[in-house]
């Protein structure tokens, strides 16, 4: 078949992806950013570049088979984004009806008809959108998605790891039906021109209808951990959402709009899963299972921390790819390479989260934890894999902008609540027949504060900047 694939960066899409292409389906992939668009070279892949919330037409030559439609904007937005979202879906339609798309499928949210949050309302209309639009749509809805890098999942995790007892709001006393991401991969393929899903709406879910409570405990369970947790009545929605932001590793943006869903019911009217797939879901417990399988053995396919909605929203990486000269403030670093240039690559590419940044990791953290308490990512985040980046990687509170093992190079670009716009670049170059590290920090001050600031932090760099460059020459892995 011919597929188009929206969200293919996103934490779906990216597992999406790969199932299509072994399954022999020609994928044209609608990206925003082919620079964040990271894939196997493959015939199969057809990358089109385009943006669904800009009025210009998307121009796609062929005639389409299914098309996925995996875009929300939960976490770009508080108050707007069912704007966004509706704007988004009519350029979609106006899309898949110029190439005679012949099925659209929608990946949803579970629904409360007694009560929803503004976030599956949103859903909701969108859902009514696509279904009306003249070609055979199905809607997949899904609840709390667990898998290694799902947002809700690292927030779990982040919770139960970090507390041995928990005060939380009530909110965690809701249920709702979580579904294991393998499952819901299933569950997309399955629904492909399948005559139960044509102009259906179908619920999915795991078989445990469980509360948030019960969720963390049987995480603690599966991990081996004791928890305790007391639910209190008192802690409003606000301040639910600043105990998400500070204790997790998610946006403040995206705390505001899980905990508002978080405080409504969702379980299946009718779990579709079993006759759509023709298998039986994973359990909640052996869903955090696989994922701890999956990243022992480094093998995170997405996670929602490289997605935009984990960030101060870069509209687009190649805006700010090329490091401007004009106006900027820099640090240059040069450390001659006596050993072997592959070491080195290697030390730069193991740089942040676990790695930590080889020089007074105590400071970087106290810099991520003013970050947070400004209201910026902080280091919570880390880094999806301890190996290897990938340009569009969030890196703690760093954003990829360039990743080319080959040269040597690896551009970042600062998601820090800042007064101005910072870079910092590794890279290897050739002088005088000897190769050097150079490191170099780009600094575009926003008026007499940004300047303020960069003095004022220019004492601590001089020794920071310096030793970091030295140990990632030095370092043996």
């Amino acid at each position: 078949m011919k597929v188009i694939l929206t969200g293919a960066t996103g934490y779906i899409g990216k597992r999406l992806l790969p199932v299509l292409l072994a399954e022999g389906h020609e994928v044209y992939s609608i990206v925003r950013d082919k620079q964040r668009f990271q894939h196997e070279p493959s015939s199969l892949i057809k990358v089109i570049e385009a943006d669904l919330l800009v009025e210009e037409p998307i121009t796609i030559a062929a005639d389409i088979d299914v098309a996925f439609y995996l875009i929300h904007s939960m976490g770009s937005a508080i108050d707007k984004f069912e704007e966004m979202e509706l704007k988004s879906a009519r350029k979609f339609i106006q899309t898949v009806k110029s190439c005679n798309t012949k099925h659209i499928i929608y990946l949803s949210g579970l629904q409360n008809p007694e009560a929803a949050s503004p976030h599956l309302q949103s859903r909701l209309r969108v859902e009514e959108m696509l279904m009306n639009c003249g070609i055979p749509c199905t809607t997949l809805r899904a609840g709390i998605i667990v898998g290694s890098g799902s947002a809700s999942f690292e927030i779990i995790r982040d919770l139960a790891e970090k507390l041995p007892v928990m005060v939380t709001p009530r909110w965690l006393n809701t249920r709702c039906q979580p579904i294991a991401v393998r499952d819901v991969i299933n569950s997309l393929t399955s629904a492909m021109q399948n005559p139960l899903a044509l102009n259906n709406i179908l619920d999915i879910g795991g078989p445990d209808v469980l509360t948030y409570k019960q969720m963390l405990l049987q995480y603690a369970e599966v991990r081996k951990l004791k928890r305790y947790i007391v639910v209190l009545p008192l802690m409003t929605p606000r301040l639910s959402s600043y105990w998400l932001y500070f204790i997790t590793n998610t946006s403040y943006k995206l705390a505001v709009n899980l905990v508002n869903s978080m405080k409504v019911e969702v379980i299946c009217r009718d779990n579709m899963i079993l006759p759509l797939t023709g298998k039986l879901p994973l359990s909640y417990k052996n869903a955090i299972e696989l994922a701890f399988e999956r990243i022992a053995q480094h093998h995170v396919v997405s996670s929602w921390k490289d997605a935009l909605i984990s960030s101060s929203a870069l509209p687009n990486l190649s805006d700010y790819i090329s490091v401007p000269e004009h106006g900027c403030l820099r640090d240059i670093r040069e450390t001659r390479i006596t050993g072997s240039r592959e070491k080195v690559i290697a030390n730069i590419w193991r740089v942040g989260g676990k790695n930590g940044w080889y020089y007074a990791n105590y400071l970087w953290k106290i810099r991520g934890f003013i970050d947070k308490l400004v209201g910026g990512t902080g280091l919570r985040r880390g880094r999806t894999n301890d190996e290897t980046i990938n340009t569009g990687d969030a890196l703690d509170f760093w954003r990829v902008l360039l990743s080319d093992r080959e040269k040597g190079r690896l551009l970042l670009y600062s998601e820090m609540k800042l007064p101005g716009e910072a870079w910092l670049e590794f890279s290897i170059l050739k002088k005088n027949d000897h190769l050097f590290l150079r490191q170099t920090a780009t600094f575009r001050p926003k008026g007499l504060t940004g300047r303020l600031y960069w003095y004022a932090v220019w004492p601590i760099h001089q020794v920071i900047f310096k030793q970091i460059n030295r140990r990632m020459v030095e370092t043996n892995i």
